[in-house]
């Protein structure tokens, strides 16, 4: 007999519960209330959730064994005791449920109780919480609404002045207080946990996305989608689970046992997780993607909940990834429409299911929006890049006109690299502020009458104090940098000149001065007289544009100094100036309120580019392609744009003083370089929605994951030059600029100097960039499972890469047999699932738990990566061509564990390191790649190792890449069809579909399930072999697969797979066999009745030997329709021609009845295979 259950609550969250608890054996009908669109909805019985007597009524008519409480108002409300005076109910009593229901009321317990979180304060008065603030060491404030929020209520202020306005704009009361915080850093996520009042058990850690918009922008929502499961440090996931233990206990004494889901928002900071907020019920979206990794029967946990003999339950998880998009009502957490119609929802998948929020289903069956979140798209996959790929082609099809969704949901984990930065690439600006500070007194010693500034990139002479009789000069000198570099690897240096005399001549223009001569500096290893003579006619033109004398230079050619290759660039600008001519900046006339106006750049001149150098090597792009917004012009094209001189355009507007000061935007972007014109006292407010971004700045942040504070700190983002003026001068200072053909902006004005202390402020700074994604690149990635036995170095090195957005890989599993190794820990503070399997005596028993974890979680190949352990025949026959290790010598010399030690002792000038294949033999699989490692006169065992260990850790992440592409390559190269988790289709009378043979092989290697059907329509006949028996045995374990029933009727299933495989399998003899040609996934496995010989050999592959009669066969010619090299008749046919002349070849081709009646049958079979493979969607 089966129980009806009640689900109060209609959004996505209960609709989830309602699909899970549907599956249950033990479970009849689900209801779920108020009325709603799903097919568990209670229709018009329930209409609203206003009355409990209705909901009573409701559970006595339609004998409900347990109701599920859903949102949090209902339980604050006690409906979990009225209810539970008919029926079970899984949820916390009210008296438990205050944890959420008052945010006061929860930090107290916690800090009663000693379980960490932010400190905080509490006030029922506003005055007492202007006092605090304005007391207060917090830089950042988070106010919180006491009470119940709907995800909602929390308001993070980044200054004093802020948070003023925020508490004005509350409700602040004895009965409404509000809790103020300190802001904690680190990263966010949801620990959930089922709990009977006594004990728990956790549920996988998952991360809600809480902001409104990409890049964690905007307000706070109830949730934009969520992620599971999340890895944790093993201390880490200790400390958490403590925490909810804890909680429970702490309840419990206070007489409030605890029974139902427990959630903790935590936020993991350097310090260890601390609480931000508890939650008494399932949270909404994270529900929606654990359900979908739960494997145990979640009836059965719910009682065991009420019951108090949870601890009797083993609860089992899917090892798959999760991945929620929740698709809002456009204008959400905000006002936004109702009632637009939602179309062109797909049927729910395997691995993609879609739950239904703010839903409302129409008479006639149409359904529109409802609410602020309508839609959760959630899908499974081997990797959260699959599971992120297969939802989005969800999310994209579904047709709502006021959609509204995150595209960056997981960007924490798939991004695990630190989002990039100037410093991250080499150049560090704060060190490079410090350094001029450190010197100034140093400076100060050599200055003499007339000169009296430093630090600037240009300065002042003034010749009279200096013993002259009159005019002021100004010097100014720059390099253009790693330009260099692109403009190297380009072969293009027309353009570098102007980056030299811009940076020069601008810095003049800077304090007022018109340039008038140039001196440049060229250096090399080796001179190449075309490549300089290039560089240095532009620098000729740019100072005849600017109005400056080339007067001299040096070309320095410094063999040994530098590398043939190599080579650097230099300029010092002179310029002059009246002593009439304003002094600026002019610092005593600069006022609150002056215009600043922005001058547009040329791109992105001559800095930021050891940063633009490190973005393009991480996602793998080379400066050859084509731009995304300019297919005519490459990405080379664009760097190498020449910086823009402003001499001409804005000289005559600084000596009729129209200009107060001007700020040439260089290294330091923005945010450093306008300050410098500023007085002390003043600070620049730039609304940077005011000037265009530049599409090249677009695409670096996107491509780099690069923070706006970061770009505007780096890049001139599209404005090279900013002018301080009046503003009753401004009108006239743009349409001169304008008239110059430069475009100028309004861009901001001056200020006070800001609360913080801060001398400039953009504002809207993460508006003007797209963070919809981490990476620019998408392609398909290969699980990766790396196996370790101790500090894992190499191991980090391989995750760093994964992280790439270029990368093919997907880091799945670190697999270690030492519990006590470093290497775990550092795995799972990466964010990497990491599990220790000691190797015990029974090398099989050990390798075999190994292999099943790897099947559980679709691992593609295999790195070892420092893993101490011989591996034995029968594993690496299993994973043939899918395990890499590296080992430290140039194999095939020195194998074994001592080849550093052998390389020394036999005397070798080089050895290495070699990335190769792991066979049964030691050190003796097929090579992959090779580094050489110089050996020196003075080097023992521990330098060499050195030597040769950094190569190692600079090769692997590149082999690992290789090996990840090419086993898209392999499959792809057939031409059959892209890889896909659908089933494959095999006829019943045990022969190959021949279009999917690639596919069927791919998978059979890959230890994936075949589903075989019975076509009833299809009537194909065929040689049947009966030898290679031992390889069917071999094969079977090997793969280990099964076969599972397919939705067509078929007989004797294990019989017709094996026969199925064996009509796949190459031929070592078979005289007039149908068997394809070799598939290269077969590649250096060795043949079950000859351990010496290979697959890939030629003895053990012959070609297809078919005769002329059966050139129509149904592999042959569906082999050839899909572009396979049928060689065997071909070859045997030409051969014939050759030897017996034209006519004899002509007779045979054109044959007999046979072939025309073979046309026709083959015609109908193709078509009925069409059929099969369109029912599935292929």
């Amino acid at each position: 007999m089966t129980d009806n259950v009640l689900i109060i609550g209609c959004g996505g969250r209960e609709h989830a519960l309602a699909w899970k608890i549907s599956q249950s054996p033990s479970v009849g009908k689900v209801f779920t209330a108020p009325k709603n669109a799903t097919e568990y909805s209670c229709g018009n019985e329930i209409p609203n959730l206003d009355d409990i007597e209705i909901i009573k009524k409701f559970c006595k008519n339609h004998s409900i064994k347990l109701v599920i409480i859903g949102p949090e108002k209902q339980i604050c409300d006690g409906w979990t005791e009225a209810l539970a005076e008919i029926t079970k109910v899984f949820a916390p009593s009210q008296k438990a449920s205050q944890i959420e229901a008052s945010k006061s009321f929860a930090k107290d317990f916690m800090k009663a109780h000693k379980i960490p979180t932010a400190d905080y304060q509490t006030f029922s008065y506003i005055t007492d919480a202007e006092k605090f603030i304005q007391s207060s060491n917090f830089s950042t404030f988070v106010i919180k609404e006491d009470g119940l929020c709907a995800g909602k209520g929390v308001y993070i202020v980044n200054s004093k002045e802020e948070a003023h306005e925020k508490l004005y704009s509350l409700t602040v009361s004895p009965d409404t207080p509000v809790i103020i915080e300190e802001f904690l850093e680190g990263y966010e996520i949801s620990a959930l946990c089922f709990s009977d009042g006594k004990n728990i058990q956790l549920m996988p850690f998952s991360q809600d996305h809480k902001r409104a918009f990409e890049g964690d922008r905007g307000e706070n929502t109830g949730g934009m989608g969520a992620i599971a499961p999340l890895f944790l440090s093993e201390s880490v996931e200790k400390e958490v689970k403590e925490i909810l233990q804890k909680t429970i206990d702490a309840m419990k004494k206070q007489g409030a046992e605890y029974k139902g889901v427990l959630y903790a928002g935590l936020m993991i900071t350097k310090d260890g997780p601390k609480v931000l907020e508890y939650n008494c019920r399932f949270g909404d979206p994270e529900t929606q993607v654990l359900l979908r990794l739960l494997n145990s029967d979640v009836y059965q946990i719910c009682n065991a909940c009420c019951d108090g003999t949870l601890n009797k339950l083993q609860i089992e998880w899917s090892n798959k990834c999760a991945i929620g998009f929740v698709i809002a009502s456009n204008g959400y957490p905000g006002t936004f429409i109702k009632g637009a119609d939602i179309t062109d929802i797909p049927a729910d998948t395997e691995d993609v299911v879609t739950f239904y929020a703010g839903v409302k289903k129409e008479d006639n069956g149409t359904l529109k929006n409802s609410g602020g979140r309508v839609l959760c798209v959630t899908s499974t996959g081997k990797s959260f890049y699959d599971a992120k790929t297969k939802a989005l082609e969800v999310v994209e099809k579904i047709n709502f006109s006021e959609k509204f969704y995150r595209r960056d949901i997981g960007r924490f984990v798939m991004s695990k690299r630190n989002p990039l930065s100037y410093e991250s690439a080499g150049v560090n600006i704060s060190e490079g502020n410090a350094l001029v500070e450190s010197i100034k007194s140093a400076c100060k010693e050599t200055l003499i009458p007339g000169t009296d500034q430093i630090g600037g990139f240009g300065a002042l002479i003034d010749l009279k104090k200096a013993g002259f009789t009159d005019p002021l000069l100004v010097l100014g000198m720059d390099g253009v940098g790693t330009k260099l570099e692109i403009a190297s690897e380009v072969k293009n240096f027309s353009s570098l000149g102007y980056d030299l005399v811009g940076m020069c001549v601008n810095d003049v223009l800077c304090h007022g001065a018109a340039p008038l001569a140039f001196l440049d500096y060229y250096v090399t290893g080796k001179l190449k007289r075309d490549e300089a003579a290039e560089v240095i006619c532009g620098i000729a033109k740019a100072c005849k544009e600017a109005g400056a004398a080339l007067v001299g230079g040096e070309t320095a050619e410094m063999p040994g100094v530098y590398g043939p290759n190599q080579w650097d660039l230099a300029g010092c600008c002179i310029g002059a100036k009246e002593r009439e001519w304003p002094m600026i900046p002019e610092y005593d006339s600069i006022r609150v309120d002056d215009v600043i106006i922005g001058i547009a750049s040329n791109g992105l001149h001559s800095n930021g580019f050891s940063l633009v150098r490190k973005i393009f090597k991480e996602n793998a792009i080379t400066y050859d392609k084509p731009t995304p917004w300019n297919a005519n012009q490459t990405f080379g094209d664009e760097l190498l744009k020449p910086t823009k001189l402003y001499v001409k355009p804005l000289l005559q507007l600084v000596t009729s003083q129209q200009i107060k000061a001007l700020a040439h935007i260089t290294g330091g972007g923005l945010t450093e370089n306008v300050p410098r014109v500023l007085p002390q006292t003043l600070s620049a407010e730039i609304d940077c929605k005011k000037f265009n971004i530049l599409d090249i700045f677009k695409w670096l942040q996107k491509a780099g994951d690069i923070q706006a504070k970061e770009m505007f700190r780096t890049f001139n983002c599209g404005i090279g030059m900013v002018a301080v003026v009046d503003p009753s001068k401004s009108s006239h200072v743009l349409a001169e600029i304008e008239t110059a053909g430069i475009h100028a902006y309004e861009i901001g004005k001056i200020c006070k100097k800001l609360e913080n202390g801060d001398s400039i402020k953009l504002q809207h700074a993460d508006d003007v960039f797209d963070f919809g994604d981490a990476g620019v690149v998408q392609q398909k990635r290969a699980n990766v499972a790396i196996f370790i036995s101790g500090t894992g170095s190499n191991m980090i090195n391989l995750i760093n890469q994964a992280s790439n957005p270029s990368s093919h890989c997907n880091i799945r599993l670190v697999i270690c047999n030492k519990p006590e190794a470093q290497g775990l820990e550092k795995a799972r503070e990466r964010g990497i699932e990491a599990i220790c399997i000691p190797h015990g005596e029974d090398r099989h028993v050990f390798e075999d738990k190994i292999h099943q974890e790897l099947i559980k979680r679709d691992i593609d190949f295999i790195c070892l990566a420092g893993f101490m352990r011989i591996l034995t025949e029968e594993f690496t026959q299993k994973w043939a061509n899918r395990i890499i290790n590296i080992h430290p010598s140039l194999l095939p010399s020195f194998k074994g564990a001592h080849a550093v030690k052998l390389a020394l002792e036999a005397g070798v000038k080089i050895t290495g390191c070699t990335a190769h294949f792991v066979s049964e033999e030691v050190d003796a699989g097929k090579i992959i790649a090779q580094e050489v490692v110089a050996v020196d006169d003075g080097d023992d065992e521990k330098t060499l190792h050195k030597k040769i260990q950094e190569k190692e850790h600079a090769m692997f992440p590149k082999v690992m890449e290789i090996v990840a592409k090419s086993i898209f390559a392999k499959f792809d190269e057939k031409k059959v069809m892209s890889f896909s988790a659908k089933p494959i289709v095999i006829d019943g009378k045990g022969h190959l579909l021949g279009r999917l043979a690639s596919v069927v092989a791919k998978q059979l290697l890959q230890g994936q399930k075949i589903v075989i059907v019975r076509c009833e329509e299809i009537n194909i006949s065929g040689n049947f072999h009966r030898s290679k028996l031992k390889y069917l045995s071999f094969l079977r374990k090997r793969c280990n697969v099964k076969p599972t029933r397919g939705p067509f009727h078929f007989r004797a299933p294990h019989k017709i797979f094996w026969r199925t495989v064996r009509g796949m399998l190459p031929h070592k003899t078979a005289r007039g066999s149908t068997a394809l040609k070799r598939l290269r996934m077969y590649d250096g496995i060795p043949t079950p009745y000859d351990k010496s010989a290979r697959f890939c050999q030629p003895n053990c592959m012959r070609h297809i030997a078919l005769k002329p009669r059966r050139k129509f066969c149904t592999v042959g010619r569906l082999a050839h329709e899909v572009g396979w090299q049928y060689q065997g008749i071909v070859a045997k046919l030409e051969a014939k021609r050759k030897v017996k002349g034209a006519a004899h070849f002509e007779k045979k081709k054109s044959a007999t009845k046979v072939e025309a009646k073979a046309k026709i049958n083959v015609a109908k079979k193709i078509e009925a295979y069409d059929k099969i493979l369109a029912s599935y969607g292929y």
